[in-house]
């Protein structure tokens, strides 16, 4: 839908260049059919909700292949190319600092940053108040660094309110697109927040009498869904996975994990359990794996977004002694 011709002839000869270099991935999907709205997502949860919404109307891919961290995405030179002929690029500003490039210099107008609608928060607004041990940690962990607690927390759509909030706003930005679409994608909106408003309520009453209230996870992923469901989380790393933890800050976590009766680690699908593992043995706990849904592989535990989320509702159950 975009018409600058002299734009996609230089996108066509880069995108023909690199397949003659065999320098293709797997993002960049499928070109659009005549008459639907082309979108390129960055990863998961963004495809997940513009499908949803976007409905036939729409033709979704993602620029993070299925089995690969999100975090860590580079993009091919096809890759670049298909950000810049999407009529929509759907992406989390600050994620994945490649597409951040990428949108800045090649989707213009077209680029659509998801958390303006998510209403991020910073990393020490998911903290409790009086939570001394959590506040030291954090402040340890990433010494040397910007401090995560300083730091946008992106993984929003473990909230499925907040999810919710992302597809009204993209049915908002189809439908400028797409105006014949408009009626379309208010109701797949709809359907898509009415699922997630029952997620939202079983996860609730699912959590809500947990024996224990802190979440030790290989990750500061799961922010935002402390903080709906009443929890408190401790990322063994920080915000992003590849935050290494000190010798230091392991054994403070160790410590708090028996301190607290906490009886489960949480190790990750994408992330390397090593550290996660590290700190279970030593404070003599069993692991579960949790998974922050960047992505699906065939070894997750449900086919899309919602079946995901249900099986982490399970593992949270057993893992926090939820009666």
């Amino acid at each position: 839908m975009r018409t600058s011709t002299a734009r996609r002839a230089g996108l066509a000869a880069l995108t023909a260049s690199a397949l003659l270099a065999g320098g293709c991935s797997a993002g960049g999907g499928d070109a659009a059919a005549d008459g639907e709205v082309s979108v390129v997502a960055g990863f998961y949860p963004l495809e997940w909700a513009a499908a949803r919404v976007g409905g036939e109307r729409v033709a979704v891919s993602s620029l993070t292949p299925a089995g690969a961290e999100a975090h860590d995405l580079e993009l091919t030179p096809r890759d670049v190319a298909a950000v810049g002929e999407a009529d929509l690029l759907v992406y989390l500003a600050g994620f994945q600092p490649a597409l951040d490039e990428a949108a800045a210099s090649e989707a213009g107008e077209s680029a659509w940053d998801a958390g303006q609608a998510a209403d991020l928060v910073e990393g020490a607004a998911h903290e409790h108040e009086g939570e001394g041990e959590g506040e030291e940690h954090a402040e340890e962990e990433h010494e040397g660094e910007a401090h995560a607690e300083d730091a946008v927390d992106p993984h929003f759509w473990l909230d499925p309110t907040r999810l919710a909030a992302v597809g009204d706003a993209l049915a908002d930005r189809l439908a400028d697109l797409d105006p014949d679409g408009a009626a379309t994608y208010e109701e797949n909106a709809a359907a898509l927040r009415a699922d997630l408003e029952a997620l939202d309520a079983e996860i609730r009453s699912g959590l809500a009498t947990c024996a224990v209230d802190t979440l030790v996870t290989s990750h500061d992923a799961f922010g935002y869904l402390a903080e709906r469901y009443g929890l408190e989380v401790v990322g063994i790393s920080g915000l992003s996975p590849s935050q290494e933890p000190s010798p230091a800050g392991l054994a403070e976590i160790a410590d708090l994990v028996q301190d607290r009766g906490i009886t489960t680690v949480y190790t990750e699908t994408l992330v390397d359990p090593a550290v996660a593992e590290t700190v279970a043995q030593e404070a003599g706990v069993q692991t579960a794996v949790l998974d922050p849904l960047e992505g699906l592989t065939d070894e997750s535990a449900g086919e899309d977004y919602l079946q995901v989320m249900r099986t982490n509702l399970g593992t949270l159950q057993e893992g926090q002694d939820c009666s």
